[in-house]
């Protein structure tokens, strides 16, 4: 009996197993099933949990933007306060209930001072340190840097002549090694524009190698000089002037303090003396100690005055402390005082102790011309008695010749004088038709010719629209020759009716060139004048040499 129900029992319990395994399995799938969705809506709460974190971001920084618009506001109203009143500190702005979010005003809150501590109308806009007017290659790493603030003149403006001067001073090296920054100091577009088009247009050439810089501060840069206080007796227009012309310094000390090694100060109304570069550099270079802090190479004003770039920012930093207080060679001093002078020792003491800070360069390198100030209605002759006259060159006799000119001469400022490289020549003003001849004794070859028009002292008074021509000996042998050898010369060269050929043209105030061969003998040489001209002339060298 056992036996027979022995296949029977072993299939009962097969299907036993199989039932609780189904059971089982279907119990596991369902938990399966719960955890999924358990694990969905866990997801759900973590999404809407960011995006209301994402809300609450937004929101805040909607806030931040509201809070910072706060601080612009309550920094320039503040700035009018303290315009008006002339004793409110950037301390009384912490008090402002509007930036106590950002815990300003509290007590256990550093502050360093910085440019906007100064000048905190400038935390209004954005762009009111960036220059409005950028012309230039941006050049960096040189000796060099030169800075010309130049304003708005009402009746002349020197700018043009003193970049004439500098360029024609320097070099092809020195070109190199240097950069000039023009900075227009005037916020009127339209005049911006009108200066800026013209030094492109007469030094397209500077500009491009990157030795000429213009550059023009924001409008937003200065403060409202309305409010400015009257202070040694100077009136208030005067007061405005000085105060913008620190704040004009600063600006060019600012943008050139990383272009070079040293920085020299000029102005726009100035002329220098050949290898005037060279010279600067060589006196720094050769200063036996590098406690010095300004090297002067013009006794006038803030003219010739060398600064090493690594001292600029403390420069700065101390004008822009008393901008609206002093006129700049007074806070220029008063730097030098603070660094060295003991209120213990006398005033001859504290002399020579700046004396090792501010050293004296000997003749001066640069000359004052302008005798309009940018002041208006101010007329100056400031002369440097150290700057003397510009030396001739006496190495060279120009050949035996007889001078004339139609110009009338000034005192005995004369044609021979000039010639024989004694003095140089000075004539009322000329018209069209005038010429200035030499007429030579023997016919003669010449190799080259030079011809330099106004001097230091008055830079205007130059030869402009002025051909040079020379006049071939009457050779028919030599006239014979040059056609046989095709060297004739009547082709190339423009012809006047008395016979003279154009061999060149004055440009810039100086006329200098080759002497072509085909010509021969020349019996003489002239500059004719070919137009009218506003200004008086001065020939102030006269170089022609002679063929070997």
């Amino acid at each position: 009996m056992r036996l027979r129900n022995g296949p029977f029992l072993t299939l009962l319990l097969l299907c036993l197993c199989a039932l609780l395994s189904l059971s089982w399995y279907a119990a596991l799938g369902g938990q399966k099933g719960d955890v999924v969705d358990v694990y969905q809506r866990e997801f759900l709460a973590l999404r809407d949990r960011l995006h209301a974190a994402e809300q609450e971001s937004l929101k805040r920084s909607k806030e931040l933007n509201l809070v910072l618009d706060e601080i612009k506001r309550a920094v320039s109203e503040r700035q009018a306060l303290r315009d008006r009143d002339g004793n409110r500190t950037w301390g009384r702005l912490t008090e402002d209930p509007r930036l106590k979010p950002w815990n300003v005003s509290h007590k256990h809150v550093l502050h360093l001072p910085t440019v906007f501590h100064h000048l905190p109308h400038l935390l209004a806009q954005e762009s009111s340190l960036q220059p409005a007017v950028r012309v230039g290659q941006g050049r960096t790493g040189v000796s060099v840097v030169m800075g010309i603030p130049s304003v708005r003149r009402e009746v002349h403006s020197y700018l043009t002549d003193t970049l004439h001067s500098l360029i024609s001073e320097l070099s092809p090296q020195e070109k190199e090694d240097s950069v000039i920054v023009v900075l227009i100091a005037e916020t009127d577009p339209q005049y911006t524009s009108l200066v800026t088009d013209n030094i492109k247009a007469l030094f397209p050439t500077e500009i491009h190698s990157g030795l000429l810089e213009v550059i023009a501060p924001s409008p937003h840069f200065y403060p409202d000089f309305s409010r400015l206080r009257e202070s040694f007796g100077d009136p208030k227009e005067r007061v405005r002037w000085r105060t913008k012309q620190n704040l004009d310094y600063c600006f060019l000390m600012m943008y050139a303090q990383s272009k070079g090694i040293y920085y020299v100060q000029l102005e726009d109304d100035i002329v220098a003396k050949p290898n005037y570069l060279s010279t600067m550099k060589n006196f720094a270079l050769q200063q036996p100690s590098e406690d010095w802090m300004i090297l002067e190479f013009s006794q006038l004003g803030f003219i010739g005055k060398m600064f090493k770039s690594l001292d600029l920012s403390l420069i700065v930093e101390f004008i822009l402390m008393f901008y609206r207080d002093k006129p700049i060679d007074w806070l220029l001093d008063h730097i030098l005082w603070v660094k060295v002078c003991n209120p213990e020792k006398d005033a001859k003491h504290c002399d020579r102790q700046k004396a090792n800070l501010r050293i004296r360069f000997k003749p001066s390198l640069f000359q004052h011309v302008g005798t309009h100030s940018s002041l208006a209605g101010k007329i100056q002759k400031l002369k440097d008695k150290d700057f003397g006259k510009q030396a001739l060159r006496k190495e060279h006799m120009n050949p035996p010749a007889e001078v004339s000119t139609s110009l009338k001469t000034y005192q005995h400022f004369t044609l021979e004088k000039a010639y024989l490289r004694e003095d140089f020549f000075w004539a009322f003003t000329p018209a069209a038709g005038d010429f200035i001849r030499f007429r030579f004794f023997q016919p003669l070859r010449l190799e080259r010719f030079f011809f330099r028009s106004g001097n230091i002292e008055h830079p205007e008074d130059k030869l402009f629209n002025t051909s040079v021509e020379v006049l071939p000996f009457d050779n028919p042998q030599s006239d014979k020759e040059a056609l046989q050898e095709g060297r004739s010369t009547t082709l190339r060269y423009p012809r006047s009716p008395d016979g003279y050929l154009q061999i060149g043209s004055f440009y810039k105030g100086v006329a200098e060139g080759e002497v072509d061969p085909a010509f021969g003998p020349l019996e003489a040489l002239r500059l004719s004048i070919q137009t009218d001209s506003p200004v008086w002339v001065i020939l102030s060298e006269i170089f022609l040499k002679k063929a070997d």
